[in-house]
């Protein structure tokens, strides 16, 4: 927020919004039960059942054995030997989400979307002219339940922190409101392991330093907390006091584009780590092609078979010209990891930085297949 100038009238803060944090309960898994009968009421996981799968969405009754999403289905299966996975198919939900971002458009254009499954709007004005937010969310709800027998949580308040900790709060089939007046004593009572933003990594270096609620970290001054976190230090102490005037983005930009698969065997072989990279690579510009997108970034990931991972990277001043050269980036960010000390189990391929298309090629440089 911008200081008021030394003698200059006091500004007055961004006027009070009204956001709702819609998010689809179990989205992946509960589609999957809603199209096959023989799985409702039983644990599902979407994602692979074979030794190297991870799981990528588990329904509720898969959660309640401890089952989560990004968990290695040896995993997942050693918790609730019942489990049943389903291979994802993404069409199926894309086409879901499609319905539901259009019964989000009836009440708002006001949508920024996160993800396939959920999505902040602002509603404080808004095409059916209704006075609270609390009845938009219900009425969204009973829309995406009749239109496609699914169902969705939302979170209500005034700022996009909060809305988002909200939803969180009354799932499943649930929503739940913070107020403008209960904003500030909310987030005081929060443990930061649970505030939205703070990782676990980031939620135990606080803990090491003392900051185990939000008050907590309202106590701490803003230059204890960019001296320990850098930049975000700054947005530590305005979340802390629930502050947050960040606007919903209805044309967020995307920010990469990226492939990354689970080997069923550990990699050690350079040569086979290559033809997988180069077939990564390959799908990743394919789909920047079809975007019209541009990017001057590489990043590589790598998983190892103990899940450290680490990731290597490569920007240029300009846009990567072709698959030919985008794919010989990648492999040699590749090559110096080799021999590996522990085999690989996962590689990753993104392309960041992103640009639109350019029409004409600068001086010098091939025209872009973009």
């Amino acid at each position: 927020m911008t200081e008021t100038p030394p003698h200059s009238a006091p500004q007055s803060p961004p006027p009070l919004r009204k956001i709702i944090h819609v998010d689809m309960d179990a989205f992946f898994a509960a589609v999957e039960q809603r199209d096959n009968p023989a799985l409702r009421g039983k644990p599902v996981a979407v994602g692979g059942a074979a030794a190297r799968g991870v799981v990528a969405a588990a329904s509720y009754e898969a959660r309640a054995f401890g089952v989560r999403s990004a968990m290695p289905s040896v995993t997942a299966r050693r918790k609730c030997p019942e489990l049943i996975f389903v291979p994802p198919r993404f069409e199926v939900y894309r086409a879901v989400s499609a319905q539901i971002r259009a019964i989000f458009a009836e009440f708002t254009d006001l949508i920024e979307p996160l993800s396939l499954d959920e999505a902040y709007l602002d509603v404080t004005e808004n095409k059916p002219g209704i006075a609270t937010a609390s009845t938009i969310a219900r009425l969204i709800r009973e829309r995406i339940r009749q239109e496609t027998g699914l169902t969705a949580s939302a979170g209500i308040s005034y700022n996009k922190f909060l809305a988002k900790i909200a939803s969180d709060l009354n799932k499943p089939d649930g929503q739940s409101v913070i107020p403008p007046e209960r904003g500030a004593a909310f987030v005081e009572a929060l443990p930061v392991a649970r505030f939205h933003g703070i990782g676990p990594a980031t939620a135990a270096r606080m803990e090491r330093l003392g900051i185990h609620t939000g008050a907590d970290l309202k106590a701490r001054d803003p230059a204890f907390l960019r001296l320990h976190f850098g930049k975000a230090g700054s947005w530590y102490h305005g979340i802390a006091r629930g502050i947050d005037h960040r606007p919903v983005q209805p044309d967020r930009a995307r920010k990469s584009i990226g492939c990354e698969d689970t080997f069923s065997n550990d990699i050690i072989d350079l040569e086979d780590a290559r033809q997988q990279v180069a077939r990564l690579a390959t799908r990743v510009w394919a789909l920047a092609s079809t975007r019209r997108i541009g990017g001057r970034r590489l990043v590589l990931k790598v998983k190892y078979s103990d899940f450290r991972q680490i990731t290597r990277s490569r920007t240029q001043t300009l846009p990567f010209t072709s698959e030919a050269e985008f794919c010989a980036r990648a492999e040699a960010l590749l090559a110096p990891l080799f021999p590996p000390r522990l085999g690989i189990r996962l590689l990753g391929v993104t392309l960041a930085a992103l640009t639109a298309a350019r029409a004409e090629a600068p001086p010098g440089r091939q025209l872009s297949l973009f």
